[in-house]
């Protein structure tokens, strides 16, 4: 299995599906690697702790975090399933940014930002990074994300292990395309 597949298994295991190779998720979202690697090749998929600390350190998002023993690994952000990896909210940047495609542009200037089929909204802090993501869906926009304001508001803000801020739903009145509030088009 290349790389990029094991990152997508991991992906998919430690995110959205434990049950689907029968390895025990604890409420944080850890596994043991011994059970990881167990399960996995019972589904045909060989993968060793080389191979987990080398995807963990390779990927430019960090979609994995190996506990400092070495014998837990988690997904940094991004799950269906529930679990707690955030840990406690903290003050975020007073702006975050949101990249996304042009495509997709009007329903969230009408209803906000969602975490869709995730349990958060993810966040950048920095508009390269927003970039990058909404050049995967299309043509990139990216939204500012009046951070200080949702907070002032009551929003938590949590920062996962990789550096991705998540939050809850993001309506309209925070989003903004330039910096100024209410010039999202």
């Amino acid at each position: 299995m290349s790389l990029t597949e094991t990152s997508k298994f991991l992906s998919y295991v430690l995110r959205h599906a434990p049950e689907s190779i029968g390895v025990s998720m604890d409420g944080e979202g850890w596994v043991s690697v011994d059970e990881l690697i167990e399960k996995a090749k019972a589904a045909g998929k060989r993968i060793d702790l080389a191979t987990l600390r080398e995807v963990g350190e390779t990927s430019d998002k960090k979609r994995f975090t190996l506990s400092g023993d070495g014998a837990r690994i988690r997904a940094a952000q991004g799950h269906s399933v529930e679990v707690d990896t955030v840990g406690e909210p903290i003050a975020p940047p007073a702006v975050l940014f949101h990249g996304t495609a042009t495509r997709f542009l009007k329903p969230i200037l009408e209803q906000g930002l969602k975490p869709m089929n995730r349990r958060h909204v993810h966040l950048s802090a920095d508009t390269e990074t927003a970039k990058k993501v909404g050049m995967r869906y299309g043509v990139p926009v990216i939204l500012h994300v009046d951070a200080a304001a949702m907070q002032a508001a009551g929003q938590p803000f949590f920062k996962a292990d990789n550096g991705v801020w998540l939050t809850g739903p993001v309506a309209p009145a925070y989003l903004s395309r330039d910096g100024a509030q209410g010039r999202v088009a």
